[in-house]
């Protein structure tokens, strides 16, 4: 033993002695109690004697854990559990241990990216100084350990997303001050929590708690619209219901409840507000659900962006995702379903701890919230499927679960503590909260990775949605110049410019129909699209087209300025001619459905009829044969002009229903 403790590195050495100190037990003790259970198949001896003695500390500061956040005490200790689980062996300590180093690898090129935008910078050089230091820092994945053990500061399902966001400005490290300060404001945030006042006319059910406030004397306004309407009051979001209260001349009025937690059709989502209904401002969500009779509007007005709305479309999202999650896993477990809302209050808490540490640039709200997340980022449904598996075979009713830490800060009240205390009592001796198996890691890291990819591809696309009208004009027309270059080629087969190989075409054409190989032929196609795509890779194209450059120069020298003025309006006169011939197109087919023009509609269901009966008798593919050889005989040339004259001069006859364009719709059963 004293052996392999000569390995320890010196911070993993004091993390173990005031482990000791705080089980009241001597160091020497608390080894052969790990080594008791281990075996060499289990991995690093220190890093398992590490994550033995922070797990059995930690049950025990769990049942103070409010206390401990109040006198510095948990943090300090729990910031050296990471840095003695990112360096518990002494080789760890002269340089940063592989992991960092391939963190930081792998990194680099992010948080120069990251540098490039304006709004970092700022918040680099006005807060961070006072949250890094000198001293030895965190990386993500002892963060994320961390958050298994306690999901407190981390939950293992978006421990590395919160982490992100976190530590962007810092280079992806964990600094103790910000550490500390992240805590204490989560503290902060509770406390405020809960001084919030039950909306009025309301009785929250025994497990339901207030989340977030807004539109209140001391906050920004919230205004509900109703049709052409406004009125301001006060929001409040719970993890079942949303309340809005109006507010009135002396206090608010009853709230209006809008309930989250139901399995009807409902959504929110972002919508845009105005004076008199006029749609102006992007700065409202609105919420649609099969119970109400018309869309409940609610506007966050600010001056600028758009982060009030964000932030609450975030979180009213988070708590329909969660009842859907355990609706849709069936999770009717008292213990398991209380569980999954207590990690998600959590998360909640530490999003608007994360708000209140990074107020210059705001942080993504998702990056924090369990469900959100999931539904946004690609395979999600995945990671959600395996923690769903994870929360029924995890013991969840333990010291440093989330619902006890939320009972131990005074959060839950004692209905909800009573049920996971008898569960506790089966499960006296376990220090591990989450079930972080490998499955449901292999699905994150998956996630994760797919979601760089589509950001980085997404990334690529972002210079071409900013260009004007022109500009995308001029990139579709190069784009299709290929078309155009083998659109001469099917001219001159179908004209007849080249009578052999339209032969050859046309008897090629009537064989796959009749021989019925549409299906062969469409593979063959495939097959030869395939052989083109290996010879461009073969031939490494993508190496040489790095880019496509398209020059403005050709198009601008060919027009002046008022002939391109001239040639956008014939260009507008071309499409609004297109749209009253379909207009009158479907007008005339109305007219013949209705029987508006008798003549015609007869002549038509005449028609309709032998059409009919030579579909029943006659194979399909003879009559795409006829259509093969009419398509060639029409473009030669040598069809019936007098057919067409007459079929043009039939359909010129049919009248339409007369059109008249009013203000208010007639009440008469004649209107239309």
């Amino acid at each position: 033993m004293a052996m392999k403790l000569n390995y320890l590195s010196s911070i993993a050495e004091d993390v173990i002695k005031r482990c000791a100190q705080k089980l009241d037990t001597s160091v020497e003790r608390l080894v052969e109690d790990f080594e008791g259970g281990w075996n060499p198949d289990m991995g690093n001896y220190c890093k398992k004697l590490i994550e033995f003695c922070s797990g059995k500390v930690l049950s025990e500061m769990c049942h103070n854990i409010e206390g401990n956040i109040n006198d510095a005490s948990f943090s300090r200790l729990t910031y050296d559990m990471m840095l003695a689980w990112e360096r518990h062996s002494y080789y760890d300590e002269g340089e940063p241990t592989e992991p960092v180093a391939k963190e930081k690898e792998e990194r680099k090129m992010t948080v120069n990216a990251t540098q490039e935008q304006d709004d970092i910078p700022l918040f680099y050089s006005d807060i961070m100084p006072l949250l890094v230091n000198n001293e030895p820092n965190v990386g993500e994945d002892a963060f994320v350990w961390l958050g298994s053990i306690v999901p407190l500061v981390a939950d293992v399902a978006n421990g590395r997303f919160t982490f992100e966001t976190l530590t962007a400005p810092t280079g992806f490290r964990l600094h103790f001050p910000a550490y500390d300060m992240f805590l204490k404001e989560m503290d902060k945030c509770k406390q405020l929590l809960q001084k919030q006042a039950t909306p009025n006319g309301v009785e929250l059910a025994e497990d339901e708690y207030i989340l977030h406030v807004d539109g209140t004397a001391s906050t920004q306004r919230v205004v509900r619209h109703i049709g052409s309407t406004s009125w301001p009051g006060r929001l409040t979001l719970t993890n079942y219901s949303l309340y809005f209260e109006a507010s009135g001349v002396i206090k608010y009025q009853d709230a209006l409840k809008i309930d989250l937690s139901k399995n009807d059709e409902q959504s929110v989502k972002p919508a845009a507000t105005g004076p008199w209904g006029a749609q102006l401002y992007d700065k409202a969500i609105a919420y649609d659900s099969t119970d109400l009779s018309e869309t409940v509007g609610l506007e966050f007005p600010e001056l600028t962006s758009s982060t009030r709305r964000d932030h609450w479309l975030a979180l009213v999202r988070e708590i329909m995702f969660l009842h859907q999650f355990l609706s849709k896993y069936q999770i009717k477990c008292p213990i398991q379903t209380w569980e999954m809302h207590a990690r998600t209050i959590l998360g909640i808490i530490r999003l608007h701890a994360a708000r209140e540490m990074l107020r210059i640039s705001p942080p993504v709200p998702t990056k924090f919230l369990i469900f959100s997340l999931y539904n946004e980022i690609p395979k999600g449904d995945y990671v959600l499927e395996q923690l769903a598996d994870s929360l029924k075979k995890g013991n969840n009713g333990q010291s440093c679960s989330a619902s006890s830490i939320l009972r131990r800060m005074n959060i839950s009240n004692n209905v909800v503590s009573d049920i996971i205390i008898d569960k506790a009592t089966q499960a006296e001796g376990s220090v591990n909260v989450v079930d972080d198996s490998p499955s449901l890691e292999t699905a994150i890291k998956q996630s994760r990775e797919e979601e760089k990819e589509i950001l980085i591809a997404k990334a690529t696309t972002e210079e071409l949605k900013e260009e004007g009208v022109t500009d995308s004009v001029l990139v579709l027309t190069e784009l299709l110049k290929p078309l155009k270059n083998v659109a001469p080629w099917f001219q001159e087969i179908f004209s007849w410019e080249r009578p052999i190989i339209t032969l050859a075409v046309l008897a090629t054409s009537l064989m796959i129909t009749y021989m019925e190989w549409v299906g062969k032929a469409f593979a063959a196609f495939l097959i030869w699209a395939i052989i083109k795509m290996l010879e461009a890779r073969q031939n490494k194209i993508h190496e040489k087209c790095i880019e496509i450059v398209i020059s403005r120069s050709s198009e601008a020298s060919d027009q002046s300025t008022m002939e391109s003025i001239v040639s956008a309006q014939h260009g507008l006169y071309t499409v609004h001619e297109m749209m009253q011939i379909a207009s009158i197109a479907m007008l005339k087919i109305w007219s013949i459905l209705i029987s508006k023009a008798d003549k015609h509609a007869n002549l038509v269901m005449v028609a309709m009829s032998g059409l009919a009966i030579l579909l029943a008798v006659i194979p399909f593919k003879f009559f795409l044969m006829g259509l093969i050889l009419q398509s060639f005989t029409i473009a030669s040339g040598k069809s019936s002009g007098t057919g067409n004259r007459r079929l043009r001069e039939w359909w010129d006859s049919i009248p339409i229903v007369p059109i008249r364009v009013v203000d208010d719709v007639p009440n008469t059963d004649d209107a239309k």
